[in-house]
């Protein structure tokens, strides 16, 4: 399965992100309230500047309580970016996140983001992909 495949089966494509120079507490607002994991950082919504993860926020709490809440959010996000492309091949995707120990990637068509698929998007894709293989080798089996 291809991440454009991934993409068009989640619907919605949006990305919700933040401004370069916004504070983490706002980012952590936006994460609440949308229910979701990591946020882009982005100055333009085309342009992946950094993702700022829950763990990033975490991470930063445990080490210095909730003076961190008060950083911008360029201090905590991670800068070096993993991304993908809509036909890049999501087992390989999947093996990038789980290497890299990370749960979202942009998806990004040149230097414009398009998408941003997560861990559980990925998964979710490859069960329904081996269902359908199961599906159809029983058919074969049975002689359907």
């Amino acid at each position: 399965m291809l991440v454009q495949q991934i993409l068009k089966a989640k619907g919605d494509a949006k990305v919700l992100t933040v401004e370069p120079g916004s504070l983490v507490k706002d980012a952590a607002k936006v994460l609440a309230e949308n229910r979701i994991g990591s946020v882009v950082v982005s100055s333009d919504g085309r342009a992946a500047a950094g993702i700022l993860s829950e763990r990033d926020i975490v991470r930063e709490l445990a080490t210095r309580g909730a003076a961190c809440m008060s950083d911008v959010v360029d201090e905590l996000m991670t800068k070096k970016l993993v991304t993908c492309a809509l036909a890049d091949d999501a087992n390989e995707i999947l093996e990038k996140m789980t290497e890299g120990r990370f749960r979202h990637m942009p998806v990004m068509e040149g230097d414009d983001m398009v998408g941003l698929i997560t861990l559980g998007d990925v998964v979710k894709a490859r069960l329904t992909e081996l269902a359908m293989e199961k599906d159809a080798l029983e058919g074969m089996i049975m002689g359907h």
